[in-house]
């Protein structure tokens, strides 16, 4: 095996040995351990310079079925010298393939010479082609400019050019790209709270009432609303947050257990276990899990990634919240006073499970009214239920 290369290119005397490796039937990964290189990389080599060969007898057309699978070349085949193949052969030859990439490297560092008249000259006839009903890439080739539809792409978001993204019909139906990627509840924060933990923990304490946490958004990048929903009742409330943050949910979720505090009630009593999905607005762990004093007053355990089904009560009692406030709505005019509003209305609805009794109507009489007022949720009557957006007008 030879020396661990800094290059990541191979080089002629690289591609001798895998031409030398093929006439003696080495696999591609025996070639890549020889050479300190992938079997992936000896692999693409390979398929990029591979090249017919005629030897004078080839009289059917098509290819043999040995080439469609490793090593893809007749370098190693035992008919390769023999004139009863009947197929063009397929060969790698080190000396062509390397005469190939030294030229595709040249022209790839030698890039496009881009002048002041080169690029108004290739604006105009893009512009042109376009306003035509021609698309980019068909234009390009048509007319062989020495540009990228890539950078023609990014020339008119610029607004280098007399067209604009108005004018291409199908750029104006994407949706713009966001740079940043969801938030994810790190690795460490979920040791000892997987949902097989959780699975354990109620194993252990079959009675202990479980409380679900999500997330609803509103206009992306404006306020969120944390849901709270109390599985045996069907029971939720909201805390509306200005952004979906670790820190904004850690804030909010500390003045929500102080005011509980302040109303006679304390929070991991009403809220003894957490389960809640992998959004990085869960990340603070410690703020869900422990009093003013860090002692630990609740357990908080996360389901799978992509498992909403984990879930399930939270998630289908959002359909009511969303008859209230579609998706799309903005978040952004709400007060906590909306939210609250918003979620007494959506307790107050009669659920056939309940025999027609409302949320509210079980909460009250498992917990109490004094704790839904804590909450900041009211009693309405059953004729004064609006379960539609004309609530909130």
């Amino acid at each position: 095996m030879k020396d661990e290369r800094k290059s990541k290119h191979l080089t002629l005397e690289d591609r001798i040995d895998i031409e030398e490796c093929l006439a003696k039937g080495i696999n591609f990964k025996d070639i890549g351990r020889r050479l300190g290189k992938s079997a992936t990389t000896i692999s693409r080599e390979v398929k990029r310079h591979t090249y017919p060969y005629a030897n004078g007898f080839s009289k059917k057309e098509g290819i043999c079925d040995f080439l469609r699978k490793a090593p893809f070349t007749c370098n190693g085949c035992e008919k390769k010298s023999r004139s009863n193949c009947p197929y063009t052969r397929q060969v790698y030859l080190a000396k062509k393939a390397q005469a190939e990439y030294e030229t595709l490297l040249t022209d790839a560092r030698s890039g496009i010479p881009l002048n002041k008249e080169s690029f108004y000259e290739t604006e105009k006839t893009i512009s042109s082609a376009v306003k035509s009903g021609q698309h980019i890439y068909h234009a390009i080739q048509t007319n062989k400019l020495p540009v990228s539809a890539v950078t023609v792409y990014r020339h008119i978001r610029k607004g280098y050019y007399t067209i604009s993204p108005i004018d291409l019909p199908r750029a104006v139906k994407f949706k713009p790209r966001h740079s940043k990627g969801a938030v994810y509840v790190p690795g460490w924060a979920k040791k000892g709270r997987t949902y097989e933990d959780y699975l354990s923990y109620i194993g252990s304490n079959p009675n202990v009432p479980v409380v679900q946490f999500d997330t609803v958004i509103g206009r992306i990048g404006g306020k969120v609303i944390m849901t709270i929903h109390f599985v045996n009742c069907d029971f939720m409330i909201g805390i509306l947050m200005e952004n979906k943050t670790a820190v904004e949910s850690a804030s909010k979720i500390t003045e929500f257990k102080q005011k509980l505090l302040k109303s006679g009630f304390c929070f991991g009593d009403v809220v003894p276990v957490i389960l809640t999905d992998n959004g990085g607005e869960f990340s603070a762990v410690s703020a869900f899990e422990n009093n003013a004093d860090g002692i630990c007053e609740t357990h908080m355990f996360f389901c799978d990634s992509n498992a909403s089904y984990e879930k399930p009560h939270i998630e289908k009692n959002h359909t009511l919240l969303r008859d209230i406030v579609p998706t799309g709505t903005s978040f952004d005019s709400f007060t906590q006073k909306t939210v609250n509003l918003i979620f007494s209305h959506v307790n107050a609805v009669k659920r056939k499970q309940f025999n027609g009794k409302s949320s509210y109507d079980l909460f009250s009489f498992s917990y109490s009214e004094e704790l839904a007022t804590a909450f900041g949720i009211s009693f309405i009557q059953p004729e004064k239920v609006i379960q539609g957006p004309a609530l909130l007008y």
